[in-house]
């Protein structure tokens, strides 16, 4: 994924380099998935790890769209990539409206925003990740 220019491990300390690895635990599947949104110009990339903080799954990514249909775009993109990674059909919400976009593919849930619902529901603060966690892949 050389075409971050870095990435912030769960415990908010940055990697350095173009070339700088994923965060510990990432699987192949997280990994197609930050390629997909870096590919389609999402904003603002979050990955949180969840392994040991809750049940629901083990990571979830959060990552903003510029408009409605750059939104939807998005989850219409993610959803053939989590097919071609033999997940099937995953569960989709927020499909309509494309204001908040949240796919449920079991162990990843993607949460697909457009920037002012994003900061209206504040979402990361939740799991306590400060904006240094955060990866701009456009940066």
């Amino acid at each position: 994924m050389d075409e971050f220019d870095s990435i912030h491990s769960e415990d908010g300390s940055p990697t350095d380099g173009p070339q700088a690895p994923l965060p510990i635990g990432s699987t192949d599947l997280e990994t197609a998935l930050l390629s997909r949104l870096d590919d389609d110009k999402a904003q603002d990339i979050v990955l949180i790890d969840l392994r040991g903080k809750s049940p629901m799954a083990d990571t979830m990514i959060i990552a903003s769209g510029r408009s409605h249909r750059h939104v939807g775009a998005l989850a219409d993109h993610l959803q053939r990539t989590l097919k071609e990674s033999g997940l099937g059909k995953v569960k989709v919400s927020g499909l309509p409206h494309c204001d908040w976009v949240l796919l449920d593919a079991g162990d990843v849930i993607v949460h697909l925003f457009r920037p002012e619902v994003r900061a209206f529901y504040n979402i990361e603060k939740i799991w306590s990740v400060e904006s240094g966690h955060r990866v701009d892949a456009r940066a």
